[in-house]
């Protein structure tokens, strides 16, 4: 996979975390431990595209 295509994909992914996250604290029934961990995961992902947009500029 290109640069670019990977950064596509993180930034599909992080679009994704984002959607899920927002879903969760609208629910009734929402689990703090579960919105904790996409808040993670989202954060790893822009982790990521922080670091591969710095290499390809």
């Amino acid at each position: 996979m290109t640069t670019e295509g990977h950064i596509a994909a993180l930034e599909r992914r992080h679009r994704e975390l984002d959607l899920k996250i927002e879903t969760e604290m609208q629910s009734t029934r929402k689990d703090d431990l579960y919105i904790s961990a996409l808040k993670r995961k989202k954060l790893e992902v822009k982790d990521e595209l922080a670091k591969l947009s710095s290499v390809s500029a």
